[in-house]
C-alpha cells in the first residue's frame, strides 16, 4: 500500500491535510513505529515527505454476522449462523445453513444495513472443478457478481463467480512483492485475475512479470487488470496450463510464485526446470499444524529428482483452510 512516511510530531498536521485534500485512504489502517507514522494514501502527490510502499491491514467491516443479527434472530438461530463473511470489493459472500434458508433475505438485508461499503450480498456455494470457482446466488443489493477491489496499490476487477480470488490473501501478496528488491524476471503460475502479477509489476523493480492462468475467465480479467493498472510495459498474461506454456516462453526466472496449495506440488518439476541459479520459489501448500515439514519433504524430493539443490528460507502461515489445517508458503532458494 502506498503510504506517506511522517515524523510523529507532524502526524496530526499531515493527517488533517490529507483528509482536507481527499488523499487519505480510509479503507486501510494507519501504521507506526518508534519514529514515524505511515498514512495510507490514494495516490502519489508532490510532498516533502517520503512516499513508501508498506504492508498495512484493511479496516475491518462489521463482519461478525452474529453481532449484526442478534436482535433479529432467535438464540437457536444465531447458534446456526456462520460468524464471518467473505468480502471482495463491495460484494459480501455469506454462508447460509439449510435451516436458516427462510431467513436468508433478512440476513442479507442486515448485512447491507450494517456495512455501508457493501453494495451486493451473495449466497456462498462450494468451490468445485479445475478452476476452483463457486456458484453464487444473489440475495440483496445491486444485481452484480463483478467486483472491483483495491489492494497493494493496484485495482483488481473480477467476476467472483467465475474466478477464484480471496481478498484475505492481500497481505500475503504484499509480502511477496516486498521481497523483490532488484530487477528480476518473475513468473506467477496459476495467476488467476492477476493480483500477484499486478502487485509485483506496480510496486517493485522487477524487470518483467508473466502470469500464466488456465481459466479463460481468469485470464481475461488478468489482461484487463494489467491494462487498468497501466502495466503493459512490465507485465503480460498467458492462457493455458503452465506445463504447456512455460516451455514455449523459452525463459528462465529469478522468482517463481506457485499460489495453488491444493496441487502446486505437481508442478515443482516445471518450476525447478525453469529456475535460474539462486532463483527464489514461493511454494504454497495445505498442511496441518505440526506437519509443515511434509511440505519441505515435497520440495526436497522434487529437487533430488531434478538434480537441483535448495535452501529453505522460511515458512509463512497465510490462512486457515479448516480446523488445524493451514495454507502455508515455503520460500526456498534454488542453489
Amino acid at each position: 500500500m502506498l503510504c506517506i512516511k511522517v515524523p510523529l510530531k507532524q502526524a496530526e498536521k499531515i493527517k488533517k491535510e490529507l483528509i482536507r485534500n481527499g488523499l487519505l485512504d480510509k479503507e486501510h489502517m494507519i501504521a507506526r513505529d518508534s519514529q514515524f507514522i505511515y498514512f495510507p494514501i490514494k495516490k502519489k502527490f508532490p510532498t516533502e515527505h517520503k512516499i513508501v510502499f508498506k504492508m498495512v491491514g484493511k479496516r475491518k467491516l462489521q463482519s461478525d454476522l452474529k453481532k449484526v443479527l442478534e436482535s433479529k434472530l432467535k438464540p437457536e438461530e444465531l447458534e446456526l449462523l456462520k460468524r464471518s463473511m467473505d468480502v471482495i470489493g463491495s460484494i459480501a459472500i455469506i454462508e447460509i445453513p439449510t435451516l436458516l434458508e427462510k431467513k436468508e433475505k433478512l440476513i442479507a438485508e442486515e448485512v447491507l444495513k450494517n456495512n455501508r461499503n457493501i453494495k451486493t450480498v451473495l449466497k456462498k456455494g462450494r468451490h468445485e472443478g479445475v478452476f476452483r470457482t463457486q456458484k453464487l446466488e444473489y440475495l440483496a443489493g445491486e444485481k452484480t457478481k463483478e467486483a472491483v477491489c483495491k489492494e497493494n496499490n493496484v485495482v483488481i476487477k473480477l467476476d467472483v463467480e467465475k474466478v477464484y480470488f480471496s481478498q484475505r490473501l492481500s497481505h500475503e501478496r504484499g509480502r511477496i512483492a516486498s521481497l523483490v528488491k532488484k530487477p528480476e524476471e518473475v513468473i506467477v503460475m496459476f495467476s488467476g485475475c492477476g493480483p500477484y502479477t499486478c502487485a509485483i509489476a506496480k510496486n517493485t523493480p522487477a524487470k518483467y512479470v508473466t502470469g500464466v492462468e488456465i481459466n479463460p475467465e481468469g485470464h481475461r480479467y488478468e489482461l484487463q487488470n494489467i491494462l487498468l493498472n497501466k502495466l503493459s510495459s512490465k507485465a503480460k498474461a498467458c492462457l493455458g496450463d503452465v506445463k504447456d506454456i512455460m516451455p514455449k516462453l523459452e525463459k528462465k526466472y529469478d522468482r517463481i510464485i506457485m499460489p495453488l496449495p491444493k496441487s502446486a506440488a505437481d508442478y515443482l518439476d516445471v518450476a525447478l526446470k525453469y529456475a535460474n541459479k539462486n532463483a527464489i520459489i514461493h511454494f504454497y501448500d495445505f498442511q496441518k499444524e505440526g506437519d509443515f515439514e511434509k511440505s519441505i519433504e515435497k520440495i526436497k524430493k522434487a529437487c533430488k529428482t531434478a538434480k537441483r539443490k535448495c535452501k529453505i528460507l522460511g515458512i509463512v502461515k497465510c490462512g486457515q483452510s479448516s480446523p488445524r489445517e493451514f495454507r502455508i508458503c515455503v520460500d526456498f532458494e534454488v542453489i
